[in-house]
């Protein structure tokens, strides 16, 4: 299918709340290639719909361990108007990135584990546990979904540090 362009730090549609999806789940299925696609090309582990202009709540998620020790690698999946049903008590820091925030990566603190509800594209409501790496994909994508993102969880002082990087990310010409 065909590669999108990733909007970047500064593109109005990032810090929109994403509709929820209430179309013909089967016509999302040319848009899901193209998330993947475009996922895979830059190369990212995940993709929320709103990263290539899209404002609906979808995600789509590579194969990532979905557990804390890493050896149980699940397959490549997308989620249609995901939410995180409940969040573990303890938290875990780890180094995010962003392929809409490129060239920044800092240390984000989130809940180890969640309980993840979503629909499937054959319609199908899901409901699964997830921790490690897969929660920590899943709440940064589903951040995107609501304008959230990764260096909005940073401290202030981390953030003012990123200021003027940010500024030139919003201030660069949109192709």
């Amino acid at each position: 299918m065909a590669v999108q362009s990733v909007r970047v730090y500064g593109d109005p549609v990032l810090r929109r709340k994403s509709a929820p999806v209430a179309a013909d789940l089967e016509a999302l299925r040319t848009l899901v290639t193209d998330m993947f696609d475009t996922m895979y090309a830059e190369p990212g582990i995940g993709l929320a719909a709103p990263q290539i202009g899209v404002s609906i709540r979808m995600v789509v998620v590579a194969a990532v361990p979905d557990d804390d020790d890493g050896k149980n690698v699940g397959r490549p999946f997308t989620l249609v108007n995901p939410l995180v049903v409940s969040f573990s008590d303890d938290k875990t820091r780890f180094e995010e990135g962003c392929l809409s925030v490129p060239d920044i990566t800092e240390t984000v603190e989130r809940p180890r584990a969640i309980r993840l509800r979503y629909t499937t594209l054959e319609g199908d409501t899901v409901e699964r546990d997830a921790a490690g790496l897969l929660a920590r994909v899943v709440q940064h994508e589903i951040d995107h979904l609501d304008g959230i993102l990764f260096v909005d969880r940073l401290s202030l002082v981390k953030r003012q540090l990123l200021r003027k990087r940010l500024a030139r990310l919003a201030a660069a010409p949109r192709g």
